[in-house]
């Protein structure tokens, strides 16, 4: 059974045209999607048409097999079986934890709604802390008893809304994986919206990108890294570098300023000979500018640091921006240094079109 499925979904604000452009999008039950993009794709306003918060102007949502919205139906947000994880974690700070957890769970009795809110708390590693008031939690642990209560109801969907926006760089990681533990013992359906490259590459079981309010490409977090379906794409999750590039129909190699480069797939057939290579970082190699397998040599102009890598950027004749290696080990390059360079792997190739590759879509930037 399909956890959420969105199809052709259309939504306007007035006079500013489509924010969510005949957009479709499909969840596996029981898998985490994350929906990344640009501020004012439309990534919010997606969330909210599924929670039941905006109505759309055309299209037909699915929650667990059940059509929440479409021709002939507007299911309110309290009949559609979601649970909602906010930025801000939005506890009621006159409850304690056990009955913020539990305060979805009316149907039930006192002692079973105690029981299920318990059981969520040691879920997302809070057991013992059902006496406290929100104030008494750290930001990270105020975010997992906002999970425990979005899980307690046993949704049919939980969405997520940037909910580690407000935390230090440090929490977020050991909180996302977390909460993904977490999320997967529950056995639960969810959507992550974020603008992080990392945190959707690093938490989702798929990734669907979104750009001027349309899907432009989804699957897993290594199938967009690894065949982004477009230069944009490739430069919007995770670091690529871009080349001018000259391949024929059918080719298996491509001429740049790094030289002859082979190619990933061969060149397809339509479309002239111009276009774009995409590499990672992580394929360009460091060698002696003398070495006889080096692609092409160029001048350092800048070393970035990290301590477990490094980005070295190197400037090669015919190009106004330089190219970016990842470089692990002890740095043998500095600034003004000359160094060879080494493609390793193959290459994706990308033929010119009139198609928009920036990532804008004429909104006015209000939707995250």
């Amino acid at each position: 059974m399909t956890g959420l499925r969105v199809t052709s979904l259309t939504t306007s604000y007035g006079r500013g045209g489509r924010v969510l452009d005949d957009l479709g999008l499909t969840v596996p039950e029981g898998e985490l999607a994350a929906v990344l993009g640009p501020s004012g794709c439309g990534k919010t306003t997606l969330l909210r048409v599924i929670a039941g918060f905006v109505r759309p102007d055309a299209g037909e949502i699915s929650i667990g097999g059940r059509t929440v919205c479409g021709p002939g139906v507007q299911l309110p947000p309290e009949r559609r079986g979601i649970g909602i994880m906010a930025q801000e974690g939005a506890l009621f700070p006159h409850l304690s934890v056990v009955r913020n957890v539990a305060f979805g769970l009316r149907p039930l009795d006192r002692g079973e709604r105690r029981a299920r809110a318990d059981e969520m708390l040691e879920l997302v590693g809070l057991g013992g802390y059902g006496d406290r008031m929100p104030h008494e939690l750290s930001g990270g642990q105020q975010q997992r008893v906002a999970l425990a209560r979005a899980l307690a109801p046993r949704p049919a969907l939980v969405l997520l809304d940037e909910p580690f926006n407000a935390l230090d760089s440090g929490l977020r990681s050991g909180l996302r994986s977390d909460v993904r533990s977490a999320l997967r013992a529950a056995g639960a359906t969810a959507l992550l919206v974020t603008h992080d490259q990392e945190e959707a590459l690093s938490a989702a079981d798929r990734v669907a990108v979104i750009r001027a309010g349309r899907v432009v490409q989804s699957g897993t977090p290594q199938e967009l890294y690894e065949r982004p379906a477009d230069p944009w794409v490739a430069s919007f999750v995770g670091a690529a570098v871009l080349l001018p590039a000259v391949a024929g129909p059918g080719a298996a190699h491509a001429t740049t300023a790094l030289g002859r480069i082979p190619l990933a797939r061969r060149a397809d057939s339509g479309g002239g000979a111009d276009g774009t290579v995409v590499l990672r970082p992580e394929q360009l190699r460091l060698t002696d500018p003398s070495d006889a397998a080096a692609s092409a040599s160029g001048q350092v102009t800048e070393v970035r640091y990290h301590g477990h890598d490094a980005l070295v950027l190197v400037g090669l004749p015919g190009l106004d921006q330089p190219v970016t290696v990842r470089t692990a080990g002890p740095l043998a390059v500095r600034p003004g240094d000359t160094t060879g360079l080494l493609v390793t792997g193959g290459a994706g190739f990308h033929r010119d079109s009139t198609d928009r590759t920036d990532g804008t879509d004429g909104t006015d930037g209000t939707d995250g």
